[in-house]
């Protein structure tokens, strides 16, 4: 679909029933969903994901990689398809895209919240938020894919899976995947999406939160640290459900997939 500037989104919509919609993290794309939807799909829910702008096989523009333009995006989706009733999971980045998401437009349309791996609260350190990331991890993101984007991606697929680490268990193929969906998205949308995943603040967002809200987070989440987020965000949302996945690495919606698929399962079945 189109959106109000001419930005072309790409989107999947399998399956018919209650509808769950997916927002990616970053760098990925839709594509990230897959087992996750042909789960649902197969246990009689209608399953929607979009690839962001920028990435995937939406269209790369050269403006519009910030948290309002992405939940602006969003809402124009869910309004165009005519959603209702529906779950919002956001993963990593695109549980911040959510969230500012229901802080912009409220929670009319939407069910219930899962957050996974999620960057909310928030994931830069400030001098009000001194368990967030320093400023220098993100400048070195954003120098290393300047510097060689498909070398750093490589990479990051490792940090994401946890490959590195004693007990890891990851196949090659699953590697060789997720550097495919990262290369697939402009390099302008991954090195400013950083800076939106960084920057951005989603504490007021969360407090227009007003449904059931489900928190999973890896243990070892090298990469959106538990510490720096899911352990704040179940403070600010007391009512949440928390899972945390004993040595899980960021990557959990493919190492722990079928833990996952059940969790998601039963959340939605209450």
């Amino acid at each position: 679909m189109t959106v109000r500037d001419d930005t072309r989104l790409y989107y999947k919509d399998w399956g018919s029933g209650p509808v769950v919609f997916f927002s990616h993290g970053w760098p990925l794309s839709s594509d990230m969903w897959e087992n996750q939807m042909m789960f649902l799909a197969s246990h009689g829910y209608r399953v929607i994901a979009h690839d962001r702008r920028g990435f995937g096989r939406s269209d790369q523009p050269w403006h519009g990689y910030d948290h309002d333009t992405f939940a602006d995006d969003l809402d124009e989706l869910i309004r165009t398809l005519d959603l209702t009733e529906v779950t919002l999971v956001g993963y990593a980045m695109g549980g911040g895209e959510i969230a500012r998401y229901i802080g912009r437009h409220g929670t009319d349309r939407v069910a219930r919240v899962v957050l996974i791996g999620a960057t909310t609260p928030k994931l830069a350190q400030s001098d009000d938020y001194p368990c967030g990331v320093p400023e220098p991890v993100f400048e070195g993101v954003r120098a290393g894919l300047r510097a060689d984007r498909a070398e750093f991606m490589r990479g990051f697929a490792r940090l994401f899976f946890g490959a590195d680490r004693d007990g890891t268990i990851v196949s090659e193929g699953s590697m060789i995947q997720l550097h495919q969906i990262a290369m697939q998205g402009s390099l302008k949308a991954a090195h400013d999406a950083i800076t939106a995943c960084a920057a951005t603040d989603y504490r007021g967002d969360i407090k227009r939160f007003d449904v059931p809200v489900l928190i999973i987070h890896g243990e070892d989440d090298a990469f959106v640290p538990f510490k720096a987020t899911a352990e704040q965000a179940i403070q600010l949302i007391p009512e949440a459900e928390l899972k945390v996945y004993e040595r899980a690495p960021h990557g959990l919606l493919f190492t722990h997939k079928d833990r996952l698929n059940q969790d998601l399962l039963g959340f939605l079945r209450r």
